[in-house]
């Protein structure tokens, strides 16, 4: 039975005396499709509007030069500018709110670091015995050297900072190895290579409540081929891929309190990061589980993984998003429970 999770809510003292800046990408549109991003348009408009209706003071911004200097009025900071159009953009936010001494929602600039890059993450779960695919990274500027993979009949390789499969690719001898890598490179990324795993993926959606992490009911996108590999387009909902999988509740009581362990031991490494996704590739038939990836300050859009889960564990999308927002300023102190 799925536990169902208490909202945590800002107090209408707070709410008259804080302003919360907003800084996504897209938080200046309309709520449309975008050609490029996709749904993530319209993620950063619902999340703008849910934060109107709290009642709270807010600015919003679409850029980085908001905070090239502390912006006047501002006591708190919620980044979703996550893909900046550069390596590594990720920590830009959280450090220009370090500099600025300035509040914000996720994890320290060095944590976003580190769950952002796939091989340091892994070389986490390896250390605590946590399952994952065997791996090689081919950091660019390096020699390249496909002899070091690990053995397999597919590879998939992709940007090893990449979100949402962007530029995801599989090969199945080495000179499509040699060949995906050097795209990866010539695009201005590292590249991880791993044998590609049978299944499907389950997500593990993370927020605080009440101070501690917190597991969410987790979700399952269930494909119709499990050797399908999922792309960015489709993750944007760019292309249709309603034929391929769907977005389905996970509730295998064995298999979820295994992989309930594996993230209990892989969450404290990032603690506090106010919200994040784990994610695992599960084959059902086998009982197999591997960790894939970490997200931190990933997508909250209600019609994907958290969402959902906030559906299961009796909350709203509006629900969500101010948990999420309380127990962040609970956390920096900028009010008392």
């Amino acid at each position: 039975m799925t536990q169902t999770i208490r909202p945590t809510r800002i107090p209408e003292d707070a709410k008259q005396r804080l302003t919360i800046l907003f800084i996504a990408k897209h938080a200046l549109g309309d709520g449309s499709l975008h050609p490029e991003d996709g749904n993530h348009a319209i993620y950063h408009h619902e999340v703008r509007t849910i934060l109107e209706g709290l009642g709270i003071g807010l600015k919003v911004a679409n850029s980085y030069n908001a905070l090239f200097e502390k912006p006047e009025g501002v006591d708190f900071v919620f980044p979703l500018l996550n893909r900046g159009g550069f390596l590594n953009s990720e920590m830009m936010l959280p450090l220009l709110c370090t500099r600025l001494g300035l509040p914000y929602i996720g994890a320290t600039p060095i944590l976003r670091g580190l769950s952002d890059d796939k091989h340091l993450s892994k070389l986490e779960c390896h250390a605590r015995g946590v399952p994952t695919a065997p791996w090689a990274i081919f950091r660019r500027g390096a020699p390249v050297d496909v002899s070091i993979v690990p053995p397999a009949e597919r590879w998939v390789i992709k940007p090893n900072a990449s979100s949402a499969s962007w530029g995801v690719q599989d090969a199945t001898d080495a000179a499509s190895l040699e060949t995906a890598i050097a795209s990866v490179h010539a695009d201005g990324h590292d590249a991880i290579v791993e044998p590609f795993l049978v299944g499907s993926d389950v997500e593990v959606p993370v927020i605080t409540v009440n101070g501690r992490p917190t597991i969410m009911p987790m979700m399952q996108f269930l494909q119709q081929d499990p050797a399908h590999l999922r792309t960015y387009y489709e993750k944007r909902d760019l292309v249709d891929r309603s034929n391929k999988y769907s977005l389905v509740h996970y509730d295998r009581p064995e298999m979820v309190a295994r992989i309930t362990e594996m993230t209990e031991k892989l969450m404290g490494i990032f603690d506090p990061f106010d919200y994040g996704r784990f994610e695992f590739r599960v084959d059902d038939e086998s009982g197999r589980i591997d960790f894939l990836e970490v997200n931190l300050n990933c997508n909250l859009w209600s019609e994907k993984v958290f969402g959902r889960s906030a559906i299961l564990a009796g909350m709203t999308q509006e629900d969500l998003i101010e948990t999420i927002v309380a127990e962040s300023m609970l956390r920096q102190g900028l009010f008392a429970q």
